[in-house]
């Protein structure tokens, strides 16, 4: 089987009444593509597999998860497993419309971006529990990221496949994707899409997912600012707690020496704690910038990513040097 332009990468969880909508819906969309759809069952426990099997064609995959990993680990296989030259994802609820994936692909192609990201232009949600609580997570990842899409929540999006399956994809980190993605230099840009209302099943998300993604976003920017070089933060912080413990203690000292009673003093404890804080954090800086090693070389992984290599040839060589005597 030759290799197809597009794959498009499909979770689903007890979405057993969307699925032959989607399929139907998928399939004809694409009709003029050559394209592959992988869809990841992530642990259902309806019939969601026996639909799967029911109504796909000769170019779907489905991956079944023996237990329910979340939507990051379900995207993470499906593009593993993904053999496109571009790699589409979308949501299996009936949400995302698979009619917005050729105008998508073809401004990747014709545009040469890495990414396009979809945004839902007029979005089918409740505006308490789900719009609000994206705008607010949208606003703060935009503006600690410094990775400026309106919107992170979208799962439909279109990648080159060296972009998507480089990104290491772990624990919760989907609605960060584009982050992962920037960390490799992509060039993305974003463009409206159609959204619809669920008409079938019940939404996987809620308010607590709040603070998952905030615990996320730090780990995020210690991975876009400290991920090479840990110590830097580690070890500036320790320095710093170091240093100010050393010059209160030495205060202290001084007191002692002019004849005060130190004893029992909320400053001595701090000085104390400082000190011991601080050579926590320079050790634990050395620890893990011996993983970062670790992770690199034990690994052959390289700290730097190549767009491209351009070998010059002879002719281009001789072309130039007859250039050059012509205009001698």
């Amino acid at each position: 089987m030759s290799k197809p332009l597009l794959s498009v990468v499909i979770t689903v969880f007890n979405e057993e009444e969307n699925i032959k909508p989607l399929l139907d819906q998928t399939y004809a969309a694409l009709s003029a593509i050559d394209y592959e759809v992988i869809l990841i069952e992530d642990g259902s426990t309806d019939g969601t597999v026996r639909e799967v099997k029911k109504y796909a064609n000769e170019r779907t995959k489905l991956i079944i998860f023996n237990r329910n990993y979340g939507q990051t680990t379900a995207l993470a296989a499906g593009i593993d497993m993904a053999t496109g030259t571009y790699i589409a994802t979308m949501d299996g609820d009936l949400q995302n419309d698979p009619t917005d994936l050729p105008m998508m692909l073809n401004k990747s192609i014709n545009e040469d971006w890495d990414v396009v990201a979809g945004r839902r232009a007029n979005r089918k949600d409740g505006f308490v529990l789900r719009k609000i609580p994206s705008k607010i997570a949208n606003w703060v990842i935009r503006n600690t990221t410094k990775v400026y899409l309106k919107d992170y929540g979208c799962t439909l999006r279109v990648y080159k496949a060296e972009i998507a399956q480089g990104m290491g994809l772990y624990g919760e980190l989907h609605r960060f994707i584009p982050v992962l993605a920037k960390q490799q230099g992509a060039r993305m840009t974003e463009v409206d899409v159609k959204h619809h209302p669920r008409i079938h099943g019940e939404s996987k998300y809620g308010l607590s997912r709040t603070f998952k993604v905030m615990a996320d976003l730090i780990l995020m920017l210690f991975f876009q600012k400290y991920f090479q070089r840990p110590i830097h933060l580690f070890g500036g912080i320790g320095l710093m707690a170091f240093l100010i413990g050393i010059l209160i203690n030495f205060y202290l000292l001084i007191l002692k020496i002019l004849g005060e009673d130190i004893w029992g003093r909320p400053i001595m404890i701090l000085g104390f704690i400082l000190v011991l804080g601080g050579i926590q954090f320079i050790t634990t800086g050395i620890i893990a910038e011996i993983i970062v090693r670790t992770y690199f070389e034990s690994q052959n992984k390289k700290t730097y990513t190549v767009k491209s290599v351009f070998q010059g040839s002879t002719e281009s060589q001789h072309s130039e040097i007859g250039s050059l005597k012509s205009e001698v």
